[in-house]
C-alpha cells in the first residue's frame, strides 16, 4: 500500500488505526517459509453506493512472511488490493448496515456518524490515507 496525504475517493483510500495490528502465525508444511502471518488492521473508508457517499468500518487483512515489525511495514508490504477490506459496518447518514452485536453497532456509529458528517476528514486515532 502507498500512503497519500491527499484524499481522492477514486483511489479508494483507507484510514487505519496503526495501534490495532494483530494476527497469528500459521505453520506451513510446504513451501520456502515455515509459517505465514495472518495480519489484520482496523480501517475506515468512504465509498460511493448508488450515488450516495457512505462511511465504512472494518479490517484490512493480508498473509505475509516474514511477520512485519510495525503496522506501517504491514501496510507497505500489503500489495494485493483486489479484495479490499472486510466491511463490518456501513453508515449512509440515514441507516446502518452490519451483522454485528448491538454494542458493536453503537461503537461503529460513534466513529461513522462524525466521519461522514466531516467528509473527507480522517477520524481521530486513524492514519491515512492508504491506497493500493
Amino acid at each position: 500500500m502507498i500512503r497519500e496525504d491527499q484524499f481522492l475517493i477514486s483511489h479508494k483510500p483507507y484510514a487505519v488505526d496503526l495501534g490495532s495490528l494483530h494476527g497469528s502465525r500459521t505453520e506451513t508444511p510446504q513451501g520456502r517459509n515455515d509459517y505465514y502471518f495472518d495480519g489484520r488492521i482496523a480501517a475506515v473508508w468512504f465509498r460511493r453506493r448508488k450515488g450516495v457517499t457512505v462511511a465504512c468500518i472494518g479490517e484490512l487483512w493480508d498473509l505475509q512472511y516474514p511477520e512485519p515489525a510495525t503496522a506501517c511495514t504491514f501496510l507497505e508490504q500489503h500489495e494485493d488490493g483486489r479484495y479490499g477490506a472486510d466491511c463490518q459496518g456501513r453508515w449512509d447518514g440515514i441507516s446502518y448496515w452490519g451483522n454485528v452485536t448491538l454494542d458493536e453497532q453503537e461503537r461503529h456509529l460513534t466513529i461513522l456518524r462524525p466521519m461522514l458528517a466531516k467528509y473527507p476528514a480522517i477520524p481521530p486515532g486513524y492514519d491515512g490515507w492508504w491506497r493500493f
